[in-house]
């Protein structure tokens, strides 16, 4: 039976909640540009994150060129600031450390206890350099040019790693001498925990935190601009889908193109599975590990290459085109990239050939997992190969395969936009033209910014909307969902 926890425990186990929601913040500190304590001049980019600024000191010192050459400002009080901002990173890091090794047992506690101390005690070290920096930078002989300024985000991460420290030093006093024969250790929930965190951490990075970017769809906002309410113009840029013709007749001729070629992806989705099957089929080893290498190597081939190679083989002086010609099939050479015909399943047959070996690896995968008494049970009764294949085999994959359908069918408005915009042109633009790559063009090529974020919600939306339309018929149907 677990001991009764004693008042300093209970005490020790209460402050660890603010510890962590502190050690929190000081990670957001690191990654949030506006809350860097490291910006103490004009001349120092306003998107510079505070680990940026630790890591990359060419990128803190990009714009100080000139100033160092006319000695405007010291090469060596940037110096000081670089080195401030890679301790304060570390310090940070190490807090990091305390904060997962808080959830150990004692003795993991209090040697996090330790490292916290340590790490914020580098991080006031690093605090104390951007203030000394600060003080040199704003003795320059040129202030007007070097905008001397105190960064806003340092008061701030001042009281947050003076608030770790102060918990730190409490908890070393709280907790109770740990017994030397006492291992470090970690509940197994713990430890899961942890090991999910940095998925977690990655996901908000690139899923969640560029949500930020839909304000700009309420914005009259040009690259280069600041957002302010004066620029607000609410509901505007969603009006324009609907009132512009030129627009709607684009979206229109998208939406058509992005959906087709879509749908030729979810019909034949089933190939990968039949692939897979036959690949497990093959008895000679060496042959269906070449099979298998020689399908999945396409997948690494960026489209740069694979448009390249279907120069090579179909451009005018291409393979093919030189072999009729010599065959007397053809008078001259032709073009057959410069078309438009076909253009449909001429882009699914390119990313079939690219990526089937590749979708096939999680088939294969449950295939392995498949009980396989089943199939020598079937026999014994006297069931051939392809009774095998299709009584055992595909009714094992066939739960994979719903939920990679299901997938498909939320990302149906998502075909990438690299594979068509290598294979591009004049000829053929209007049957190509799918959604992200409508969306490139207009925000990149047209510089339309708030109408290109507008289409992209849309897009977000719709997709969400189909993945739990399509998992409310999964689980109408087949009685099995997968959210």
């Amino acid at each position: 039976m677990n001991k009764a926890k004693t008042k300093q425990e209970v005490i020790s186990d209460k402050l660890y909640y603010p510890f962590r929601i502190a050690i929190l913040i000081s990670v957001i500190f690191l990654f949030i540009p506006a809350l860097n304590p490291v910006r103490i001049s004009g001349m120092i980019n306003k998107n510079l994150s505070l680990f940026t600024s630790g890591i990359s000191y060419s990128s803190l010192t990009a714009e100080f060129g000139r100033a160092i050459k006319k000695e405007w400002v010291m090469e060596s009080s940037l110096r000081i600031l670089y080195g401030s901002a890679l301790a304060v990173c570390l310090g940070i890091a190490a807090n990091v450390a305390s904060g997962c090794m808080s959830l150990g047992n004692h003795k993991l506690k209090k040697l996090g206890n330790l490292i916290s101390i340590i790490g914020c005690v580098v991080e006031l070290v690093g605090m104390v350099g951007i203030y000394v920096a600060y003080n040199q930078l704003s003795q320059t002989s040129n202030p007007d040019r070097v905008e001397p300024m105190f960064a806003s985000g340092f008061w701030p991460a001042l009281i947050v790693f003076a608030v770790v420290l102060v918990i730190a030093l409490a908890q070393i006093l709280l907790l109770a001498k740990s017994k030397t024969e006492q291992k470090f250790e970690m509940e197994s929930k713990y430890k899961l925990f942890l090991m999910f965190l940095p998925f977690i951490a990655l996901i908000a990075v690139f899923a969640y935190l560029p949500l930020l970017g839909w304000r700009y769809a309420f914005f009259d906002y040009k690259a280069g601009d600041t957002l302010s309410m004066d620029k607000f113009v609410g509901f505007k840029w969603f009006g324009e889908l609907v009132k512009n013709k030129a627009t709607v007749k684009d979206i229109a001729n998208t939406m058509k193109n992005t959906l087709a070629m879509s749908g030729i992806g979810i019909l034949t989705s089933w190939m990968p599975m039949v692939f897979a099957i036959f690949l497990c089929e093959m008895k000679n080893l060496k042959f269906r590990r070449f099979v298998q290498t020689f399908t999945t190597v396409p997948n690494f081939i960026s489209w740069v290459l694979v448009y390249a190679i279907a120069f090579c083989i179909f451009s005018t002086d291409g393979f093919l085109s030189s072999m009729f010609v010599n065959m007397g099939i053809w008078n001259e050479g032709k073009n057959l990239l410069m078309s438009g015909d076909h253009m449909w399943i001429k882009m699914w047959a390119w990313g079939t050939w690219k990526g089937i070996g590749w979708s096939a690896i999680i088939y294969i995968a449950a295939i392995s997992g498949i009980d396989q008494q089943l199939y020598e049970a079937a026999t014994v009764d006297g069931a051939g190969r392809f009774q095998r294949m299709w009584h055992i085999t595909v009714p094992g994959l066939i739960p994979t395969f719903f939920v990679l359908l299901l997938m498909s069918v939320a990302n149906i408005l998502s075909n990438g936009m690299e594979q068509y915009l290598v294979f591009e042109n004049a000829t053929n633009t209007s049957s190509i033209m799918v959604l992200d790559l409508y969306v490139y063009k207009l925000g990149i090529g047209k510089g339309s910014i708030p109408l290109t974020t507008v289409v992209g919600m849309l897009k977000s939306v719709i997709s969400v909307v189909l993945l739990f339309g399509a998992n409310g018929i999964s689980k109408l149907l087949r009685g099995e969902s997968i959210i």
